[in-house]
Formats: C-alpha cells, structure tokens, sequence
C-alpha cells in the first residue's frame, strides 16, 4: 500500500465502528415493532403504513432534542436514559394535540463514534419507544471529527403520530368551570439544565450524596428520564377525551398552559401538589424566586390536562389506575382585561 495513501479512517472515521452499531442496535429498535412497519432498520427510508381504522388521518409531527442534560451525562459517564429523555420530548408533545405516536427517527452526531456510548444512548431511545409504543424505524450516526470535543455527542429526535380529524384537541371547547388537572413528572425532565448545572457548580454540590427528602442520590435525581405520558393518556381519551393537554417544558406552567387556552380564559392554579424534593433544593441551593422556578422548571407536573368537571373525578381515577399520580391543580375562569393567561393563586 502506498505510504501515502490515505483511507477515511485516517481523517477520523471509522466506517467498521458505524456497521458494529448498526448491528448492536438492530435488536433493540425489533422489540420496538408495531402494526404498520414495513422494513426494518438499514434502508434508505423508513417505511410505515397508517392504518386502515383511521377514516381521515392527520399527521402530527414533533421534533426536539435533550438539551444541556447531557452535559451532565458526560460528567457522570451515564448515557443509558438520556434516550428515553429523547422520545417523551418528542412523543408527548405530539400527544397533546390528541395523536398516537406511530414512530420514531433519531439522531446522534459525535466527532468521535464511541460504539459502547452510542449503544448505551440508542438502546435508551429504544426503550423510550417501547413505553410510547411506537416504533423506533431509522435514524442517522454521523461521525464529524473536529466538529465535538472528545467524549460528547448530541442528539435530536422526530416523531409521528396520527389522529382522527374529527377527535384532534386543540383547546377550542375549553369553558369556564373546567377543571385542571396535573400529572406528576418524575423530575426536571428535560428543561432548566443549564440553571440546573450552574446551581451544581456554584455550591459545590456532591452529586453522590443523598438528595434530602429522596432516598437516591443527586445524580440519579438530576438524571432521571423525562416520564412518557401516552399510554395513559390514550386510555383517557378513550373514555373521558380531554379538552385541552399541554406538556410542561421550559416555560412552566405559567408559559405552557396559555398555549392552549382561548384568549378569553385564564386557568387559575393552586398549589396543591406537593414539591418534589429536587426543586425545593434547587431553590433553596440557587437562592430562585418563586416566579422563576414556575417560568423554568415543571415543578412537579409535567402533563396539564383540561377536562370537564363532570369528568374531572372519574379522569383521575381512570389516569391512577394508569399509574398516574394525579392533582386536580386548578380551575378554567373568564380572563379580565390585563389579566394574566395562567397564575397561580
């Protein structure tokens, strides 16, 4: 071979390292099958059929990424559920507006494809889409040397889904009198990481100590995976369709539940949900007043959900039942000129 010949591994990428995760993968992303796949993974495209129980189809389409969580997945070596982080970002926001996610597309670029990490992160995406019950069908891995520091990645992920026209929610019979409800998260999700880091930094905060009021330490608090609302939801819409959903994300309560309502309404909230250890730290640790942790983080409800009041009771009992920790959090009233679309009392 010629001394001088270069291959594309010398300019930093390892085509062989690409095949071994493809390979490593392909059984994960099969557990993550469901009606209407055509194909697998390694096409050029992936392949889905809607099914024939829809009369007229529309198309919900989502697409978000992690954030800066992963940086702390960096620092912590844990790439195991960032991936789930991925699909509930993507998934819930599509279920709002009433739609099923059918399937998924993931993203992971590097400078330098690490095929363990990758691994880790993709068999995350693929759990993430078995609790949304969609199908992990393709994806890319780019390898762009120079392009990330050794050791990091990031991600980007797009889901689809389908509702029936006739059944999309969109807030629009939302009335005075209805009722809201809160379903809790299981932490900060994905938002508010990088005042989350700067608090971490700023005190020092030893990531292996018990988190006081949790049995864990901080770096599985900080760490857990977004929670993914749709099976449940489904159920719900099922028997008690809402009226309105919105996904608390970066914004809180106070910027998301507008997003929903009509602009002669207001939802009232009252803090009768308990706040989960890690916000009551981040507070007290980052000195955050009360108006900021509600813009920033969810504190403690990552799904709102708009429902009749002749519905509200049996709604919480059927989302229990669906392991669901439920708060009725609040009440739709008429808005007063100036008043503020969400406001907590």
């Amino acid at each position: 071979m010629n001394p001088d010949s270069l291959s594309y591994k010398d300019a930093g990428v390892d085509i062989d390292a690409g095949d071994r995760l493809i390979e490593n993968i392909k059984p994960h992303a099969r557990k993550t099958l469901r009606e209407g796949v055509l194909g697998g993974i390694g096409g050029f495209g992936a392949l889905f059929e809607i099914s024939k129980k829809y009369r007229e189809p529309v198309l919900v389409s989502g697409t978000d990424g992690v954030g800066t969580k992963l940086k702390l997945a960096f620092m912590l070596g844990k790439h195991d559920t960032v991936g789930i982080d991925l699909v509930a970002m993507s998934v819930n926001d599509i279920l709002v507006q009433g739609a099923e996610p059918l399937f998924f597309l993931d993203y992971f670029a590097c400078g330098k494809l690490d095929v363990g990490i990758a691994t880790d992160v993709i068999r995350g995406i693929a759990k993430g889409c078995e609790q949304a019950g969609c199908a992990l069908i393709g994806g890319e891995t780019a390898e762009m040397p120079g392009m990330y520091p050794t050791g990091e990645y990031d991600l980007a992920g797009f889901a689809v889904g389908a509702v029936e026209k006739s059944k999309i929610i969109d807030g629009s019979s939302i009335r005075e009198g209805d009722i809201v409800l809160g379903l809790a998260s299981s932490g900060a999700h994905s938002n508010g990481y990088s005042l989350i880091r700067k608090i971490i930094e700023r005190d020092n905060a030893d990531l292996s100590a018990v988190l006081p009021g949790e049995s864990r330490p901080l770096s599985e608090v900080v760490m857990a995976p977004t929670r993914i609302y749709v099976k449940s939801m489904l159920a719900l819409f099922e028997k008690f369709p809402p009226k309105g959903l919105a996904h608390i994300t970066g914004g809180g309560l106070l910027e998301n539940i507008p997003r929903i309502l009509p602009e002669n309404l207001t939802a009232a909230l009252q803090k009768s949900w308990p706040m989960p250890p890690l916000f009551s730290w981040l507070q007290e640790k980052g000195n955050v007043q009360d108006s900021e942790m509600h813009r920033v983080f969810n504190c403690g409800i990552g799904m709102a959900v708009v429902i009749s009041p002749e519905n509200a009771e049996a709604s919480i009992r059927l989302l229990q039942d669906a392991g669901e920790s439920v708060w009725t959090i609040g009440e739709i009233r008429n808005r007063r000129p100036g008043q503020a679309q969400t406001f907590v009392e």
